[in-house]
């Protein structure tokens, strides 16, 4: 259970989604807008994304982290557009039977998401200046925007 948005994110339902009586965990992740950065005034964030890409990257963390934990069920949203201080922007919930399980499959969840699905964030500073921040930024942000339906990811590009 994937999804991109530029709604805000129901964290409840997110969770409500992965909650089941086969398991005892439920794991809860909030990325949220922090207002310092490296002694930097933050003042908000913008998000852009490669849809069909992100999906399908954000799906195999979730098949590989079932492989690697026996955990019941995993989903995660990223927001996208314009984020003000304090926003979610991304979250992820995991359930299992136990918690260590689910601590686990979660860090492995929000590390790798920030390691390898083309979501990129523009840091506007208080200073007026901004600043792309991923991993190859330069060629994926590109990326990003040649895509025709990059417009487009309001919650219709969802996989379950």
């Amino acid at each position: 259970m994937v999804r991109l948005t530029r709604e805000p994110i129901d964290y409840a339902a997110l969770t409500e989604r992965v909650r089941s009586s086969q398991a005892g965990a439920v794991v809860l992740f909030l990325g949220t807008v922090r207002e310092m950065t490296a002694g930097r005034r933050t003042i908000a964030l913008d998000y852009e994304a490669y849809p069909e890409m992100a999906i399908i990257k954000m799906q195999q963390l979730c098949d590989e982290a079932s492989t690697r934990w026996p955990i019941t069920a995993a989903a995660i949203e990223h927001r996208l557009g314009r984020l003000e201080l304090g926003e979610i922007s991304v979250a992820l919930a995991v359930s299992s039977p136990h918690r260590a399980d689910a601590f686990e499959a979660g860090r492995f969840l929000i590390d790798r998401l920030k390691e390898i699905v083309p979501v990129w964030k523009q840091e506007n500073w208080d200073d007026g200046t901004t600043e792309w921040v991923h991993p190859d930024s330069t060629m994926t942000a590109k990326l990003a925007m040649q895509s025709p339906s990059h417009e487009e990811a309001d919650g219709r590009s969802e996989t379950n």
